[in-house]
């Protein structure tokens, strides 16, 4: 039975295909990948599943270092990005990888299993890169059959650790992520090119530019760029700077992404173009729509956000790790530009607007073909029927002994059930 302090979860109606979403809280993406996967489920498939989003490290028993991780995710990568890459790369290795990957099943063995006893899914989506190994060891234990997938949440720079090969179905962003998962040794019928799941509300707003500009009492007259900052952008003031003085016919959007101090900052500046400050906005891709070009960080969100409403990036800051990736990805494939000081951002913009913005269309054209606004719906589709046909065709047997041992002798708790 479930110990005194795991979470309950409420029991989908009967008949329903009960759907499993894990996710985490270290940065936006994770949850808003989960979010945008749910939607989708509920949007084509309401009448027929219950979907849950959950949090495996809000339960008690999962090790204090591993939650609060989420909330220092945000101090670390600010203040201390060189640790970060640091640990990031010297995990990123066959063997590294196994040793975490046992201390995860010893970590998390209790709360997955609890999980999975008490909602008793169909199937499983993963969006973190923490949950694949113990999640393989409750089926391999238990010998169950509920199909394990994973959706990444990066683009080109990925740890080693989403690569499970005990996973039914990894969904990757690109064909970089493809080869990247093969080279960690899961099979090609293991994977699926998709893209990162974004909101598919992206998909149902049919607005052009002009009519969404209109609707938010903005100059539809004016190119337009809206920039995204939150607690872990630097430099974004002395960004905006520039575009403040650039002298041409402008209008700008600002998201402070709830940084206060930031967003004092904006309404303390003088402007000399028109503009618009939001603290917090609930539908960012919606003024992406409105945008020209969107200057943000290499988060995998808001570059996959930003490509799916084929929107061409210019970003200004990069973590060490996978969001160096993802501007690589951008700027390789002609879809944006990187410019992470004042004067680089003048040279890309002014780049932007000479001959008659003839490389602005070029960055546009890029950015939609890059852009997979669909991803979320493929992703449920292919969720969708992994749970109708619950058992997919990898056995789960392998290794069963060697994971009891290594459970007995750091004495996690297990039974025959």
């Amino acid at each position: 039975m479930p110990q005194e302090n795991a979470p309950t979860y409420s029991l989908p109606a009967p008949g329903k295909r009960r759907i499993l979403i894990l996710t985490a809280d270290a940065g936006f993406g994770h949850r808003s990948a989960a979010n945008a996967v749910a939607s989708a489920l509920e949007e084509k498939y309401g009448d027929a599943c219950t979907v849950l989003i959950a949090n495996p490290l809000d339960d008690r028993r999962a090790p204090f270092f591993l939650r609060e991780s989420q909330s220092d995710y945000d101090r670390l990568v600010r203040n201390m990005p060189e640790l970060y890459r640091l640990g990031f790369d010297a995990s990123d290795a066959t063997v590294p990888a196994v040793i975490v990957e046992q201390a995860l099943t010893v970590l998390l063995f209790e709360v997955m299993r609890d999980l999975v006893r008490s909602y008793r899914p169909d199937v499983i989506l993963s969006t973190y890169p923490l949950y694949q190994a113990p999640l393989r060891a409750v089926m391999t234990v238990y010998r169950l059959s509920i199909p394990i997938m994973v959706a990444i949440t990066d683009l080109a720079t990925i740890h080693r650790l989403w690569f499970n090969n005990g996973v039914d179905l990894c969904f990757v962003p690109t064909e970089i992520a493809r080869d990247l998962a093969l080279e960690a040794g899961l099979s090609p019928e293991q994977i699926m090119v998709c893209g990162l799941p974004v909101n598919p509300a992206i998909v149902r707003d049919q607005r052009s530019p002009m009519q969404i500009r209109a609707d938010l009492n903005l100059r539809e007259d004016l190119l337009t760029v809206l920039a995204v900052g939150s607690r872990r952008v630097d430099r974004l003031m002395e960004t905006l700077n520039v575009i403040n003085h650039f002298g041409a016919p402008l209008q700008l959007i600002v998201v402070a992404g709830k940084d206060e101090e930031l967003y004092r900052q904006l309404n303390a500046a003088e402007w000399h173009l028109p503009v618009r400050l939001y603290d917090y906005y609930p539908n960012v891709p919606e003024l992406m729509k409105a945008a020209d070009w969107i200057m943000c960080k290499a988060g995998g969100l808001v570059v996959t956000e930003a490509l799916a409403c084929g929107r061409p990036l210019m970003i200004i800051d990069a973590i060490p790790g996978q969001e160096i990736g993802n501007a690589e990805y951008v700027v390789r494939n002609g879809a944006g530009d990187l410019a992470l000081s004042g004067m680089e951002v003048l040279e890309a913009t002014a780049h932007l607007l000479m001959d008659n913005r003839w490389l602005l269309r070029q960055r546009t054209q890029n950015a939609q073909r890059l852009g997979r606004p669909n991803a979320a719906y493929d992703i449920a589709e292919a969720v969708w029927g992994a749970a109708q046909r619950r058992a997919m065709r990898w056995r789960r047997g392998t290794g069963r002994l060697r994971l009891i041992d290594l459970l007995s002798r750091n004495q996690v708790h297990w039974e025959e059930e």
